[in-house]
């Protein structure tokens, strides 16, 4: 069996536990008179994609852009030798760059493949969805212009991510990504004319996109399917405490797969349901990690390296969201 066969084996079975998983936890709110809903289940699948796909266009453009463009000399000469610096620089990077958690993998993937060190790269890859100025923005306008719950998820955003990557950088040495792309850059022709460059870069971004889409096409139409047959209500009684709460918004912030700069929306929408702690992990958590994103990150790193990112955001954003608690 070839690697890419044994790796393409590997994600379907990742795939399919997920499913398996997914099922079992959600069994008992299914709406069983709803199985007759295609319709809508058809919309809400088709809704997902036509929000993602522009984000993940702008993504593999930025990363054609970088594998042609970018070199790793270029790329170690920006990286701080510091981890804590090296961190905080790309957490700050990342905030100020206004991506969605799909066209982000993308960037990231080209980023650690032309140098970046591992938990730099997962500095950039939690906080640009999460914290860039279209995303404050949004949950600023979703709370009625109020700056309190823009401000939480920033604030608590940022540190939760800064924690993330530097335990990254503790557990993980190499760059965790299935296998080492061949870098175009170095050539024969050390200054190939720019529409070569050009044409290269988009060539590269075209394989990006439909190496990506597969994946987010599967998650869209996982996080359709719940969204269409899991009776919302039966969930929401569950949350009968705070921390009961705070899970069951964590759980529907990665099974719905909302995109970042939407997802305030409807959040807002639960305030006369839950406390502002379990919003506040809806809004947090999502961005970090969700279910689309999930098998997008299953089909560039190793699955090892993912189950453990997972733990760790799901853990340290329960922890600090649930500190909020006490303001």
């Amino acid at each position: 069996m070839s690697y890419s066969q044994k790796s393409s084996f590997n994600l379907s079975t990742i795939i399919f536990l997920l499913l398996v998983v997914g099922f079992i936890f959600f069994s008992p709110f299914f709406v069983t008179e709803e199985w007759s809903s295609l319709p809508q289940l058809n919309t809400i699948f088709l809704s997902i994609l036509i929000e993602a796909i522009p984000f993940v266009l702008i993504g593999v453009l930025i990363a054609g852009f970088i594998q042609i463009f970018i070199t790793e000399e270029h790329i170690k000469s920006w990286i701080p030798k510091s981890k804590v610096k090296a961190v905080f620089m790309s957490c700050i990077v990342g905030a100020l760059f206004p991506a969605c958690e799909c066209g982000i993998v993308p960037i990231v993937r080209k980023l650690i493949d032309k140098g970046v060190p591992l938990y730099a790269g997962v500095g950039f890859l939690l906080t640009g969805p999460l914290i860039n100025p279209i995303v404050i923005l949004s949950t600023y306008m979703a709370f009625g212009n109020d700056l309190r719950m823009a401000l939480l998820r920033m604030g608590v955003g940022f540190v939760a991510a800064l924690a993330i990557a530097l335990v990254i950088s503790f557990l993980f040495k190499s760059n965790q990504l299935k296998h080492k792309e061949h870098s175009v850059t170095k050539s024969k022709v050390k200054h190939p004319p720019l529409y070569q460059r050009v044409k290269g870069m988009f060539e590269h971004s075209i394989d990006e996109f439909f190496d990506m889409s597969k994946y987010l096409i599967i998650g869209a139409f996982v996080a359709a399917g719940l969204q269409t047959f899991v009776a919302a209500q039966a969930l929401l009684a569950f949350g009968d405490s705070v921390y009961h709460s705070t899970i069951v918004m964590m759980a529907l912030a990665f099974f719905l797969s909302l995109c970042s700069e939407a997802d305030a929306f409807i959040g807002a929408s639960f305030r006369n349901l839950f406390p502002t702690t379990s919003i506040l992990a809806f809004l947090v958590y999502g961005p970090m990690i969700d279910l689309k994103n999930t098998i997008m990150l299953l089909s560039v790193f190793k699955a090892k390296f993912v189950f453990v990112l997972f733990l760790l955001i799901t853990t340290i954003v329960f922890l600090f969201v649930s500190l909020t608690s006490f303001l």
